[in-house]
């Protein structure tokens, strides 16, 4: 049952060069840079996006994501929420508003897979960038890079999947749209939503708690991924699979790190998913076609290489 989870607000992931980082997230991805705060985070968006800000950079020793953030209806929705949490066993921090510039009070809350999320109700809206909400043009002029449109989702490795699946379905109200099972029938990777999209959020079982796998943002069609891997190879970024097709929610993808080897996904299409669907079920004798529906060969980088 849907409990008032919209769709993802903002991440924050850990970079080692704040000048580099803005090479890539801004001038390779396309993303708006949108301010910087008094502790030197860097705030950005993607050009359809009304909030304010969904990208969020923090200089730091080591890569990684600090945090996800979803945005949830409204406060009555984040306060019953909140209790919900502590019901289930979770560690709950109270964030006030404006530590993020422009946003509400957030709610901080660890999970079993060892990962940190937040969800909030209130940021500040600025419409989407460079196009009017009244008679809006089809595009803004002025966009760089790959021109992404939003922050779509993130992928995440950790240990306890189970749990964290009972947290996201039981307590925030996500379906679980597709998963991998292995020869046991236990589940091994699963895709949930909160929307009618493929996904907003995906977990993989992996034996160390807290990993980040990668950052996922839209693109409006192929023949974008087509550029974005031409600008890849132009700015001679490091490739790690694609352009290529996923079997798991048949997204067309391209996978890339930046400089401080955190990985970026883009992509496009992808199936939807309403409350009344039953999961799509893929199985590990097929998860080289689940992951790379073309080559149908696992590429080892892809399942290793985390931050």
């Amino acid at each position: 049952m849907r409990k008032g989870v919209m769709r993802p607000g903002h991440i924050q992931l850990r970079v080692l060069d704040m000048k580099e980082a803005l090479g890539h997230y801004r001038d390779l991805l396309g993303l708006i840079e949108v301010e910087t705060d008094a502790e030197g985070r860097v705030y950005l968006k993607g050009w359809t996006e009304v909030d304010k800000f969904s990208v969020v950079l923090r200089e730091a020793d080591e890569p990684g994501m600090d945090f996800v953030g979803y945005k949830v209806l409204n406060n009555d929705v984040l306060d019953q929420l909140q209790k919900d949490l502590v019901e289930f066993g979770c560690n709950v921090e109270e964030i006030p508003a404006g530590e993020l510039t422009g946003c509400g009070r957030r709610v901080r809350f660890d999970s079993p897979t060892g990962h940190m999320f937040e969800i909030y109700a209130e940021k500040e809206q600025t419409g989407k960038w460079g196009v009017s909400n009244v008679n809006p043009d089809a595009w803004p002029r002025g966009l760089t890079g790959m021109k992404a449109t939003r922050f779509d989702h993130c992928l995440l490795y950790g240990d306890d999947i189970d749990g964290t699946l009972k947290l996201f379905c039981d307590v925030l109200g996500f379906d679980l749209a597709e998963q991998v099972l292995d020869e046991n029938g236990d589940r091994v990777a699963q895709f949930l939503t909160a929307s009618m999209k493929a996904h907003d959020v995906a977990f993989i079982k992996h034996p160390e708690k807290g990993k980040f796998h990668h950052a996922s943002f839209f693109l409006d069609t192929w023949e974008d991924v087509l550029r974005a891997a031409d600008l890849i190879s132009m700015e001679d970024v490091s490739l790690d699979i694609g352009p290529t097709r996923h079997g798991l929610t048949h997204g067309k993808t391209i996978y890339f790190f930046d400089p401080s080897g955190n990985r970026t996904e883009v992509f496009c299409g992808g199936d939807y998913h309403y409350p009344d669907h039953e999961p799509v079920t893929w199985t590990t004798d097929q998860l080289g076609k689940a992951i790379f529906y073309h080559d149908r060969v696992l590429n080892e980088r892809f399942l290793t290489a985390l931050t």
